[in-house]
């Protein structure tokens, strides 16, 4: 867990705020720690009282919110000090209490800085975008056909979606050529289109969601030279992908 914005990556940043149903800044007006909560070693309970500096996301909300949050330790072991502090916040309206906010995770109080906030508003825009690139949640089927010549073949792979929305991969193989492989978004593969740019929203659906290794199951109805064409095609994305990182916990 941190609350430090300068440790996390973009994963870290869709994975908190992305799907908040409220995200805002706020000023902390006061802090007072709960110490009758049950917790484990080194963690304080507040209950905040702030004030909303920007609403990023969400329903309108009061100018005046509270909240609780858990919160670790400093660097010298003490309580934090939080009057006063700019935060980011990724939240739950509570029903019936307009005031009230419940966090979405533990670490969703997040120290305010402009890189975190630019970058919180950059994943919100791309998630609320009419095109948005869906949630994957697998992979469901795949197919090869081999060129005329040894070397030459091309894989589409089908992905599943939270939604049905259609995303699939291809890779195209050509002798004495890098591989080139291409996300479609949509039921059309656009003959120019190319891979998704590291730390972007479809970069992480694929990169942070996809199994390592192409699952038996998408490749049941392939020959066998044919699924082992698809499965080494697979690697050849995920490889090119590289590694989601994360910082939280």
């Amino acid at each position: 867990m941190t609350n430090s914005s300068g440790e996390l990556h973009y994963a870290d940043v869709v994975d908190l705020y992305g799907a908040a149903p409220v995200a805002l800044r706020a000023r902390i007006k006061s802090a007072t720690r709960i110490k009758d909560a049950v917790l484990p070693a080194g963690i304080n309970r507040f209950y905040i009282e702030a004030d909303v500096i920007a609403l990023i996301r969400g329903p309108g909300v009061p100018p005046h919110l509270t909240y609780i949050v858990d919160l670790p330790l400093d660097s010298r072991g003490r309580v934090p000090k939080l009057k006063g502090a700019d935060v980011l916040v990724a939240a739950l309206p509570v029903r019936d209490r307009p005031g009230e906010l419940q966090l979405t995770a533990r670490d969703a109080q997040m120290m305010w800085t402009a890189s975190l906030d630019a970058q919180v508003r950059s994943v919100i825009t791309a998630v609320l975008a009419p095109d948005a690139a869906p949630v994957v949640t697998g992979v469901g089927s795949a197919f090869h056909v081999a060129g005329s010549i040894p070397g030459e073949g091309e894989t589409q792979i089908f992905l599943t979606t939270a939604n049905g929305a259609p995303v699939s991969l291809s890779i195209l193989r050509r002798p004495g050529q890098e591989p080139r492989w291409a996300l479609a978004l949509g039921e059309i593969v656009d003959e120019a289109a190319g891979p998704p740019a590291k730390d972007t929203l479809p970069w992480y659906r694929l990169a942070c969601f996809l199994p390592h290794t192409l699952p038996d199951a998408a490749v049941t109805e392939l020959a066998a030279a044919d699924a082992n064409a698809a499965r080494e095609d697979y690697a050849f994305v995920i490889a090119r992908l590289g590694v989601c990182e994360r910082t939280r916990r």
